[in-house]
């Protein structure tokens, strides 16, 4: 029998998982990437655009880690990669701990593309956040912070049977 309180975090986990999939799925759709591309005003094959953007943000960055960040498989990713490389965007390199391990690297001109796809998101999430207050913006930044540190401890302490 399920307690009264069960029932209501039930809800508001329902609402919350809820409220997440729509953003990863509004983030997922090919649209916004596009959006994103014309915004920048860039010449960018979309299918290159999410690898881009996560090279730049967590770079370097191995390409198993990089595929499994973007949902494909790592032979794609692989392919994909080269063809940044080919554009001079990004580059690939050795990891310095493990020569195994393939990373890739944004380069100075992929910096300057991806200046531009951050120049236009901030305007995109300047219309979007227009009616919010300073204080609510930095609140959600840091409950969202909070959430990501804790579920992905959460699943790496899962996955490490810690």
């Amino acid at each position: 029998m399920k307690s009264v309180q069960n029932t209501h975090n039930s809800s508001a986990f329902d609402d919350l998982h809820n409220a997440l999939l729509t953003i990863v799925g509004t983030f997922n759709r090919p649209q916004r990437d596009e959006l994103l591309i014309k915004e920048s005003n860039i010449q960018l094959d979309r299918a290159l655009f999410p690898l881009l953007v996560q090279i730049s943000r967590f770079g370097p960055i191995g390409v198993v880690e990089l595929a499994d960040r973007v949902g494909r498989d790592y032979t794609t990713v692989s392919r994909q990669v080269a063809k940044l490389e080919e554009i001079g965007l990004a580059q690939r390199q050795k990891n310095t701990k493990d020569k195994r391990v393939n990373e890739a690297v944004i380069t100075a001109a992929g910096k300057v593309m991806t200046d531009k796809i951050d120049a236009a998101r901030s305007r995109i999430y300047g219309e979007v956040f227009q009616a919010w207050q300073e204080n609510e913006r930095v609140e959600l930044a840091r409950l969202l912070q909070k959430f990501v540190g804790d579920f992905t401890a959460l699943e790496r302490d899962k996955n490490t049977g810690t």
